[in-house]
């Protein structure tokens, strides 16, 4: 991890009344600060509040019961004016598309079944226990970056399409399926305005009538190529694509 995250920063309870935070002994951050980091007293690492701010936090006491540090901002997050569209595929695959979206700096996730993919993928306990979470602190930590996608989740590619408007209001935004049956453009080649929703199907792709969904609301159908991509590949260099066509990276 390459900065660490917090969803609100912890207040030492013998702050009195001063800025001082906490982070207790058996926390994963405090293992990763003190074995891997190797840390000490005075000594300073990059901290942030989840989609809030990122800056410095300095060590100022460590003991039996934890680590003890200030803070201060130095940066608000930036997110980056994307949205991905991404169909329900085996947990263990989400698991490394959810990381990847977040480290790569999508906005926002919509996560939605489709015709040819398996319903009981929606009902796994990586969603039920709220599992999917710590991926995504996972890829925020990584990045470096307090940014952390939002995630919505939808039952079937109509409520998807919908969703995806209601999230992306830009009239510059463009509209993108990666899709092997019928795109002849690849998307290297594309002209990307300012924001984007890019939409990716399941392994077994996108159904007749799904293709009709989103061409209907005007996505346009672009290749990665002519080799047939796992849904957990084609995330990631489907979005680096795409914010290269964007100037973005």
């Amino acid at each position: 991890m390459n900065i660490i995250l917090f969803e609100e920063l912890p207040l030492s309870e013998d702050a009195g009344g001063t800025e001082e935070f906490f982070i207790p002994r058996d926390d994963f951050r405090a293992n990763h600060i003190l074995s891997v980091l190797k840390l000490k007293n005075g000594d300073v690492f990059s901290c942030g509040v989840v989609n809030k701010s990122q800056g410095r936090a300095e060590i100022t006491k460590i003991d039996e019961t934890g680590i003890f540090f200030s803070y201060t901002a130095v940066s608000e997050p930036v997110f980056l004016p994307v949205t991905l569209i991404v169909a329900q595929v085996r947990p263990i695959c989400m698991k490394r598309i959810l990381r990847d979206a977040v480290m790569i700096g999508c906005r926002n996730i919509i996560l939605t079944g489709a015709e040819k993919t398996e319903k009981s993928y929606a009902e796994s306990t990586l969603y039920t226990l709220g599992e999917y979470k710590k991926y995504l602190l996972d890829g925020a930590m990584q990045s470096g970056k307090c940014e952390r996608s939002d995630v919505f989740f939808v039952k079937w590619v109509k409520e998807a399409i919908e969703k995806a408007s209601e999230l992306c209001t830009d009239s510059e935004q463009t509209l993108i399926l990666l899709d092997n049956a019928e795109a002849k453009a690849s998307l290297s080649t594309a002209n990307v305005g300012k924001s984007a929703v890019l939409a990716i199907g399941p392994e077994r792709g996108w159904s007749d009538r799904e293709r009709n969904m989103f061409k209907t609301a005007g996505y346009a159908s672009m290749l990665l190529g002519e080799r047939i991509l796992r849904t957990e590949t084609a995330v990631p260099v489907g979005l680096g694509l795409l914010l290269s066509r964007m100037g973005r990276v």
